[in-house]
């Protein structure tokens, strides 16, 4: 069931996202910007938990989840350090993740030609 879950919430997410790029003129950027804003003030509001604790990797792998990832590094480094920790908590809660996205990007870069597109 758990599957069910995930697959249905990743794919509202998805399907969200796809109504948006459709229907209006927001540029992708932007509405990169806006599910990852979502997912910030939906951690802030207590929001965001209860549907990543329904939907797992459907609610945790998209861009909101990167959002609530943030919140959640920066409330933590602020309890732990202060002030000072609004600036380092979020990215160390997702270095590990930015890391192997860039370690991955570079390793397809190696292997991947650039072409001039016509």
């Amino acid at each position: 069931m758990e599957y069910i879950y995930a697959f249905a919430i990743g794919g509202a997410l998805c399907a969200a996202g796809q109504l948006l790029i459709d229907k209006t003129a927001l540029t992708p950027a932007r509405i990169l910007v806006l599910y990852v804003t979502a997912g910030v003030i939906m951690s802030a509001a207590g929001i965001y938990e209860p549907i990543k604790d329904l939907g797992g990797a459907g609610a945790s792998v998209p861009l909101t989840g990167f959002g609530d990832l943030l919140a959640k590094g920066v409330r933590t480094a602020v309890d732990e350090k202060g002030f000072i920790g609004i600036f380092s908590g979020g990215l160390t809660s997702c270095a590990a993740g930015l890391t192997a996205a860039m370690t991955f990007a570079f390793a397809a870069s190696l292997f991947a030609r650039s072409r001039q597109k016509m």
